[in-house]
């Protein structure tokens, strides 16, 4: 999303706009500091409670949602499930300060593309706010193994395969289990030697065919029709390190 106009400066289209969402004003007030130090990203706006969030991301239609999770009048799990719902354009990053509990994973079921922590790094929140904007998914082997052990502990007692998994072909259905353990595309690539390009399109192919929105839900998806087991990300983690 980033490149320059005929004169040298960064174009309008490349500009990352992010709608804040907190109660707290000095948590908003360091977010925007942090973030305004980029080229890149601009803020849109910010609203103190998640039906202000929903509102405005309708006025602003930023690219980019940092969502908090725990807040007033409409907490920000209920607010990322609307913006899903309503077929919004903008991203969600939830941020919280509890790790990973119960609540981050309720988020990302309802449509969040990743989550931060807001004891990370500045330089994380920049970084997740471009990966997101970029149409990917902030989440790795080890929120997927954490994600798994915890909350959901292998697959549900309803888990059973769907019409829908018999729509992919066996290299689809190879992909969206790399998926599942938190691979990257370029991962997956070297692991089942293919192209990135290749499998790029095998992503797209099972998103379209699942109906899913992006790598997040193909990993819950996976988890909930038990197509991959909590170990498979441990085993998975361990052969890429061997590497």
């Amino acid at each position: 999303m980033h490149w320059l106009d005929a004169s040298g400066n960064i174009s309008d289209d490349a500009v990352i706009r992010v709608l804040l969402a907190d109660d707290q004003a000095v948590v908003r007030a360091g977010l925007r500091t942090i973030l305004e130090t980029q080229d890149d990203i601009v803020i849109a706006g910010d609203a103190c409670n998640g039906l202000e969030a929903t509102t405005l991301s309708r006025d602003l239609n930023p690219d980019v949602v940092a969502m908090d999770i725990r807040m007033p009048v409409l907490d920000g799990i209920e607010a990322t499930r609307r913006l899903s719902e309503q077929n919004s354009s903008a991203r969600v990053l939830i941020l919280t300060t509890y790790g990973l509990d119960e609540y981050v994973y309720e988020a990302l079921r309802a449509g969040a593309a990743g989550f931060l922590l807001k004891t990370d790094p500045p330089e994380y929140m920049i970084n997740a706010v471009r990966v997101v904007a970029a149409g990917e998914s902030l989440l790795g082997p080890q929120i997927t193994r954490h994600l798994i052990e915890q909350y959901v502990g292998g697959p549900p007692p309803h888990a059973c395969a769907t019409p829908l998994l018999n729509t992919l072909t066996p290299r689809e259905l190879d992909v969206l289990q790399r998926i599942a353990t938190g691979m990257s595309n370029g991962e997956i690539g070297v692991d089942m030697y293919i192209g990135t390009g290749t499998v790029k399109t095998h992503v797209a192919r099972i998103l379209a065919k699942l109906h899913l929105r992006d790598r997040v839900q193909i990993v819950i998806y996976a988890y909930d029709h038990g197509l991959i087991r909590p170990g498979a990300v441990d085993r998975a983690t361990r052969q890429r390190q061997s590497r």
